[in-house]
């Protein structure tokens, strides 16, 4: 893959939060609410961050948290319409900025035009084969039983199988394409069958050949998922688990042996990388000593893939996942109305990250560097990243005392901070330091 996805690194934004929009659509009232131009308001913040591109959550009409859609073509009238839409593409796009729509195609609203339609005209009628519907005898006005996702009856699964369903795909995700976005990510893509997107995505790009694409995949294998759904890439949710998990229990072993598999996927493709987004409990709160977010971005943009910073991570927000309805709330949260108005206490994390995401981008070929250990154990992880005959390397320390590595054949401090000397590098105690 070459392009302009190298290069990417993006700022995910999960809109209906960030604006502050009602929880459903019925308590939104019936004219659209012009909340988009909000987030307009924040691109030269995302700019100076250092990003190159920003990944929308759900952005179309949808009953409540986005991922129960009612109409694939419409924006969400709790966000506002088209034109606001336009608007930030070509305000996005006016500053270098790329657009990712979050493409919800394993499954529907329950309240989906299509299935209402199905649900009153019975098997015979033309939107039922588009889902996995079980009729009882006699049809209506008794409602079939549907395929729902992952147990949630307000999400009925679409028939992948079905020529209607690819059809309707390829339709949305080339009209969005059409109307400026550059990339897709494909929720839940999981639980799609991979030959389904196989006849979806060679009919996208043969319209749109630099098109972006990257599947939500929790777990598996990423690889030949990759291979065989046509993606440019998954989602890393292995390297994100093994970074808090390793560094919460001071167990650097676990990092490195989840870089030696992230290695082989870079033989395959970059996956998508992140330390948080809108589905886990952030990272100022997942991690048990906060002096770790450094250690947890500094993987992040020193090692191979595509990396993703959730939007409020940056600023070291709090908040935790909780399994119950509204439990997504708190790590979905409202933006303020500027900059100027977040908590002074977070800008610190923000000046980190545009530190290390300038040493990203002044080091492009880091999207397919391999990673090599250099000195290993619980609480000191020594590594090279390398590739097109580049080379860094990054000292991470979580002891309590200053940790002393013998690294040969570097000169300078890049990021962080450490001593040089002859007997080796000395990296403070909880400190890390990226060299050249």
């Amino acid at each position: 893959m070459t392009g302009w996805h190298t290069h990417a690194i993006w700022w995910h934004v999960y809109p209906l939060g960030f604006v502050g929009a009602e929880p459903t659509l019925a308590e939104a009232g019936d004219e659209p609410v012009h909340r988009l131009p909000q987030l307009v308001d924040w691109l030269d913040y995302a700019v100076e961050l250092g990003v190159s591109g920003v990944a929308l959550g759900p952005v179309f009409t949808s009953a409540s948290h986005g991922y129960d859609t009612l109409d694939y073509h419409a924006i969400d009238p709790r966000l506002g319409d088209r034109a606001d839409f336009d608007a930030l593409v070509t305000a996005a796009h006016e500053r270098g900025l790329k657009i990712m729509l979050d493409g919800v195609f394993n499954h529907v609203g329950r309240d989906h035009p299509a299935l209402r339609r199905a649900v009153e005209q019975g098997p015979e009628a033309a939107e039922a084969r588009l889902f996995h519907l079980d009729w009882p005898d006699g049809g209506p006005p008794a409602e079939p039983r549907y395929a729902s996702f992952e147990g949630h009856e307000g999400l009925v699964e679409l028939n992948h199988d079905e020529d209607a369903v690819v059809d309707l795909v390829t339709d949305v995700m080339r009209h969005w394409l059409r109307a400026g976005a550059d990339a897709w990510r494909l929720d839940a893509a999981y639980a799609v069958p991979p030959a389904f997107w196989q006849r979806v995505l060679p009919r996208v790009r043969e319209e749109f050949p630099d098109v972006y694409v990257v599947g939500e995949v929790i777990h598996g294998d990423y690889p030949a998922i990759v291979r065989d759904s046509g993606m440019d890439a998954v989602t890393q949710y292995e390297l994100w688990k093994a970074v808090w998990s390793g560094l919460n229990d001071h167990n650097f072993y676990e990092v490195a042996h989840a870089l030696e598999r992230h290695n082989g996927m870079l033989e395959a493709f970059p996956p998508l990388t992140f330390v948080g987004n809108h589905d886990v409990t952030r990272l100022a709160t997942q991690l048990q000593d906060r002096r770790a977010v450094a250690h947890a971005l500094v993987l992040l943009m020193t090692v191979g893939g595509t990396p993703s910073v959730y939007y409020g991570d940056e600023q070291a927000f709090e908040g935790l996942k909780e399994e119950r309805l509204g439990g997504d709330d708190a790590i979905r949260p409202a933006f303020p109305s500027r900059p100027a108005d977040l908590p002074a206490e977070g800008w610190p994390t923000y000046h980190l990250h545009q530190e290390l995401i300038s040493l990203r981008r002044r080091h492009p070929w880091l999207h397919r560097a391999r990673t090599r250990q250099l000195e290993l154990s619980n609480e000191l992880f020594a590594y090279e990243a390398a590739s097109d005959g580049e080379r860094l390397v990054v000292v991470l320390n979580l002891a309590e005392d200053v940790a002393q590595v013998a690294v040969p054949d570097v000169g300078q401090v890049l990021a962080g901070s450490a001593d040089l000397g002859v007997d080796g590098v000395r990296v403070p105690a909880h400190g890390w330091a990226v060299l050249g």
